[in-house]
């Protein structure tokens, strides 16, 4: 065995021993769940996302530029904040994964609010009972898993593409928790427009998160900079003819979240009339970064937007 080999091999290995040692976390994690509140858990996670999170160097280097491109007025040391408490939703929205069922408590007749709160359930309750497909459009804000969870308690046949965590172990923890939950899952990859066009011809409504940098798709404007947008949604939209729908969750104080369905989207039209990719891309941008805006620090600053 050549020297080359031998590094292959102790990098697999690595890479093996590496997971299991993270799924191994994950599952004493999940036990704990059974024995502290959720509060606890949850506030405790934010905290420990915040302390590590800002000291790994090269998704702290990620949140910096972002951040420096999207809000060039603001000081480093209010980036430096955003960027602590984006750290924080994230690993808030991390633990919320194990009590996403208990989370769930919108009661439109309760006395008192509960963690849940809906503006736009007459929108779920309509595309319930309307007998067509629909899209649904969110963004990595805030606890991003709650809209699927929505759709399913309002009655929705809802399908989520989604994507795989290199983790494996990870990755079956996490499937088999949103499997609990949600409606259909699709995975991203090769395939997946075709089975995401399929549930729209038996009339399921699709669920996309849409925020993120994808390679090779058409160039847009977000923040004043130019990036590339997955078209997925404006392909479907356009073939289908089905209504586009934009869905975003606020974290509230309290550990409270307020769902926000908004009505259909009129997309733009080129002109043959057939739905325009990268203008209904771009609107659907726009609306995105006006969230963001809002709420800057329950966003994904990590991710490499802008390239």
């Amino acid at each position: 065995m050549n020297g080359r080999r031998i590094l292959i091999l102790a990098n697999a290995i690595f890479r093996t021993v590496r997971d299991m040692a993270v799924a191994l976390v994950a599952l004493l994690f999940f036990g704990i769940t059974f024995v502290l509140p959720q509060r606890i858990i949850v506030r405790a996670t934010g905290f420990l996302a915040r302390v590590i999170g800002m000291r790994m160097p090269q998704l702290y280097r990620n949140g910096m530029h972002n951040l420096a491109l999207a809000f060039p007025e603001k000081t480093p040391a209010e980036h430096r904040a955003i960027l602590r408490q984006s750290w924080d939703n994230m690993g808030r929205t991390a633990a919320e994964y194990f009590f996403i069922k208990q989370i769930w408590d919108f009661d439109p007749a309760a006395r008192q609010p509960g963690q849940i709160e809906i503006s736009g359930e007459e929108i779920f309750i309509r595309l319930a009972s309307d007998n067509k497909p629909a899209i649904i459009l969110a963004a990595h804000l805030a606890n991003w898993e709650l809209p699927m969870i929505a759709a399913e308690r309002h009655g929705l046949d809802a399908t989520a593409l989604y994507a795989r965590p290199r983790n494996r172990w990870i990755a079956g923890m996490v499937t088999a928790r949103r499997q609990s939950s949600m409606n259909s899952l699709v995975m991203s990859g090769p395939g997946a427009l075709q089975r995401l066009a399929r549930a729209l011809e038996a009339g399921s409504h699709l669920g996309l998160l849409i925020d993120q940098y994808f390679i090779g798709g058409p160039v847009i404007n977000m923040f004043g900079h130019s990036t590339a947008a997955n078209p997925i949604f404006a392909r479907l939209a356009r073939l289908f003819e089905c209504p586009v729908h934009m869905v975003r969750v606020i974290r509230l104080p309290g550990d409270r979240f307020r769902v926000e369905l908004g009505e259909e989207l009129i997309l733009p039209r080129d002109g043959n009339g057939r739905v325009d990719i990268t203008a209904s891309l771009q609107m659907a941008a726009n609306v995105i970064e006006g969230w963001v805006r809002e709420h800057p620090e329950q966003w994904l600053w990590v991710h490499r937007r802008w390239r």
